[in-house]
């Protein structure tokens, strides 16, 4: 079974950091595209990072442009993993978190481009 796992959310201050994590099992995403979403009360579920496979184990990173210089997202293979690292948080970043993915790589931006979803991490920001 393919399961995404993620964790690292809080309660924190406006202008904190929180790194979240997504475990993945049962599949290998090295070669594919992770990518990381939210969703805030009330509105709709959108993207927030993406990175995917370029082929010789090189990656490709991109953001939405509200979180562009303040997060960073990666991965380790070796540990079927991905990351986001949240810095200078502000109270709009507070929503669910969620981890997909999928088994190939591309440029992909939307839901329902991806197969596989963790269940989600609340991340809350005050002011």
């Amino acid at each position: 079974q393919v399961q995404l796992v993620e964790s690292g959310g809080g309660l924190v201050q406006a202008g904190d950091s929180l790194r979240l994590s997504c475990a993945a099992s049962g599949r290998t995403f090295s070669s594919g595209a992770m990518a990381w979403f939210r969703q805030a009360p009330g509105k709709e579920r959108e993207f927030v990072a993406l990175i995917r496979s370029t082929g010789l184990n090189t990656y490709y990173a991109d953001y939405t442009d509200s979180v562009k210089g303040r997060f960073s997202i990666s991965r380790d293979n070796a540990k079927n993993a991905l990351y986001l690292q949240m810095n200078s948080l502000k109270p709009e970043d507070t929503a669910v978190y969620y981890c997909a993915a999928r088994e190939y790589s591309g440029k992909y931006y939307r839901e329902t481009d991806f197969d596989y979803w963790g269940l989600g991490t609340q991340v809350t920001v005050s002011s």
